[in-house]
Formats: structure tokens, sequence, C-alpha cells
């Protein structure tokens, strides 16, 4: 995907940061929005820039910034979320709103920047592959991660004739310092690889390469779909 030319929101973590290094070794252009601190990828992209990803404004700015400085726009891939794990009766309302804006509502003003920007360009979410079976304790992630999914199913019959594209990654349990209290915790990783039929949690290079994948442009029959990278975790129950 050589002179490619990428927007990457909330990319500063495990699968952001890995996603952005094989972009960037496949010599693709990168713009980046990131919320709190500037990503140290250890090479230069073409625009970083503070982001509120739930403001409509905020993502509006900056997808025509990024499309003022690169010219045509081949992809965008969303990344922002968050994971509280808790009953809903221990959930307070502030949790739950913030996990609504830190998950759906990026989600919604990156696709709504897209919709109104933006034509012939693949726009990938980050969705979990939970939401596809019944876990505890999972409730609240499974019910914004979910609206990304359907979101998504809509989006892409709306923007068809734009020729964008709409797609979800739905990854298992990965390492990443999103997920570093249960990686750390020897009993709790050993019973999360039990639940990965692969035996192994997945890395953040497992989903750069889906997310890659449908940011290419000779793959653009695909839009309106969630794709399970789990290990094979959403088989085992149903």
């Amino acid at each position: 995907m050589k002179d490619k030319n990428f927007i990457l929101f909330g990319s500063s973590g495990g699968i952001g940061s890995q996603l952005a290094a094989d972009l960037n070794d496949c010599k693709s252009k990168l713009l980046v929005g990131y919320h709190h601190a500037v990503p140290d990828y250890g090479f230069s992209v073409e625009k970083s820039a503070p982001v509120d990803a739930s403001s409509f404004e905020s993502v509006i700015n900056f997808i025509e910034e990024a499309k003022a400085i690169a010219g045509e726009i081949h992809g965008v891939v969303s990344l922002p979320g968050s994971v509280i794990l808790r009953p809903p009766h221990l959930i307070t309302e502030n949790d739950f709103q913030k996990s609504v804006n830190v998950n759906l509502k990026t989600a919604f003003s990156v696709l709504r920047a897209c919709g109104k920007i933006l034509d012939n360009c693949s726009v990938v979410f980050l969705s979990t592959a939970v939401t596809d079976i019944g876990l505890n304790n999972h409730e609240m992630i499974v019910a914004v991660k979910a609206g990304i999914e359907s979101m998504v199913k809509s989006a892409s019959v709306t923007y068809a004739t734009k020729s964008l594209r709409f797609n979800v990654v739905a990854p298992g349990l990965v390492d990443t310092p999103l997920t570093e209290r249960i990686v750390n915790n020897p009993k709790a990783l050993e019973i999360s690889k039990k639940m990965h039929p692969r035996g192994r949690i997945g890395s953040p290079k497992d989903i750069s390469r889906m997310i890659s994948f449908l940011l290419d442009p000779a793959n653009d029959w695909i839009t309106g779909q969630t794709f399970r990278v789990d290990g094979g975790l959403s088989s085992t129950k149903s």
C-alpha cells in the first residue's frame, strides 16, 4: 500500500502502534489524531494533532485538514476504546456514559465525518469478539461495541454510492496495555488462554494484519462486515 494515505484515530495503544508501524513499513503515509500524549512511533508521520474523537466538530476538522494535506484519503481507522468489566449493578452512571463516549460516540463521530467529507475510502472500527457470546461482567462493553457492529451494517448501505466501505474487526483478548491487568495475572492469563481454542491470547500483530487487509483498496468488495479475529473464542459459545 505504498503512498496510500491513512488517517488513524486513537492509535497510541498496543494495536494502534502496531498498525502504524506496519503501515509505515508498507510506505503508507499516516495522519494521526491522538487524544492524550503524542504517539511515539519512532518514525515521522505526515500529520499529528490532538483530537477529541467524541466531538463531531473535532473529528470533522481533523479529517478536513488531513485531506487538505494529503489530497486523497484511502482509509480511516477508529481505535479509541475503554474496558470496564463489572456486573451492571456496580456500574455507575458516569461509568456508563464514559463507555458510551469513548467507544460508541467516537465511532459514530468518525463515521459521520467520513460520510460527509470522503469518498472511495475504507473505514475500519474496533469491536470485541465477546459481542457474539455471553461472558460474565461484559454487559456494558458489549452494549456499546454491538452498537458499532450494527451501525456499520447500515452505513455500508447508506454510503455505498460514495464508494465508502465500512467494516469492523472484533478481537479476542489481545496483549496490550489496556488488558495488562489480565495479562500480568498468571492465573487470569492461563484461564484466558484456555478460553481461546488456539491456546494463546492475541498479539497486536494479529489484529493489525486484518485491519491492513481491510484498508487495502484491492479488497474493495468487502463492506458491512464484522471479522472476529479471536483464536476461535467466539466459536466456543452461542
